[in-house]
């Protein structure tokens, strides 16, 4: 079997209606759901599978929801027969590093959940007092996109957030440079646009956000993880609970480098990835980063029925 690592989404990869086909077929996947409303305090279901999109674009329902929808599909993943140990590594984007770190035994879900749920509350409130974004640039490489933010910048805030695959690369700032960006990146070769986000995420408007998330992570009870998990930081794996707190209160605020997390794992020797989670947003990225590792996505019942069938058959 080859050696490979099971990877989950970050914000952006949630829809209307994700996880509800997997909590009607899994008994598991229907029971994180409902202890996710105790835990909570709204429906939780409800929110996913039902919406309105209005309500799940907003940050502080958006994160525990694709959180909770990416732990009943990994768990239903485990109870039709899917192997944890088929796996030698995890990650995730941004948000999907919680997850990744729940499946890997570093936290328990209803700890999880309590601290992405005030993540997303901090860093909602973070957006909403200040001006600000995020702005993609397509045909971008690192130097391209240091240009564009020195270019752009003036006074404000504007650096690069997520280094998500060649050619694509986020920066944040404050709304006025991100106007500005959009307006001189076709001088550097790169085309610009504008995200639909509440506010500049992984820079240093999110200053308020990691300060607050700091006791919660504090009081969290972390321990190593039984398979290595990448952080978004630095690309390297987390190892004691310190050190996971850390390094998860810094992401808040600093880039996301996505990218290096692939290739690292690649060098590491992992020769496969899983996507589990709602959506297709690290598949997609994947195949720009390398497109000769496969990589399996596991967003839906009918993708985890075959293939656990076909795993079965082998």
């Amino acid at each position: 079997m080859q050696r490979a690592a099971v990877i989950f989404p970050g914000q952006g990869s949630q829809s209307v209606g994700m996880g509800k086909d997997v909590a009607e077929r899994s008994d598991c996947a229907r029971q994180i759901f409902v202890r996710a409303g105790d835990i909570v305090g709204f429906d939780m279901a409800s929110a996913c599978f039902e919406g309105p999109a209005e309500r799940l674009e907003q940050t502080d329902i958006q994160q525990p929801a694709i959180f909770v929808t990416s732990v009943a599909l990994w768990e239903a993943y485990l109870e039709a027969g899917g192997s944890r140990d088929r796996f030698v590594w995890s990650a995730g984007l941004s948000l999907g590093e919680y997850t990744a770190l729940y499946a890997a035994g570093a936290i328990g879900f209803e700890e999880a959940l309590r601290l992405v749920r005030r993540r997303g509350e901090l860093m909602q409130a973070a957006a909403m007092a200040s001006a600000s974004g995020m702005v993609s640039l397509i045909g971008a490489d690192e130097e391209t996109a240091r240009k564009v933010c020195d270019l752009a910048r003036g006074d404000d805030v504007l650096a690069p957030a997520n280094y998500n695959c060649p050619g694509q690369i986020v920066i944040s700032g404050s709304k006025a440079a991100c106007g500005r960006a959009v307006d001189v990146a076709g001088e550097v070769g790169c085309r610009a646009v504008e995200l639909p986000v509440a506010g500049a995420f992984h820079s240093p408007f999110m200053q308020s956000a990691a300060d607050g998330l700091r006791p919660v992570l504090a009081d969290s009870p972390f321990s190593a993880p039984s398979i290595p998990v990448m952080a978004n930081v630095d690309a390297q794996p987390h190892t004691q609970p310190d050190a996971i707190r850390d390094s998860l209160q810094k992401q808040v605020t600093h880039p996301v480098l996505w990218q290096r997390c692939i290739e690292r794992m690649i060098e590491e020797g992992v020769e496969e990835f899983v996507e589990i989670g709602p959506g297709r947003v690290l598949t997609g990225l994947m195949r720009k980063i390398n497109r000769r590792f496969p990589i399996t996505n596991l967003s839906t019942a009918d993708a985890l029925a075959g293939v656990l069938e076909k795993t079965s058959a082998n």
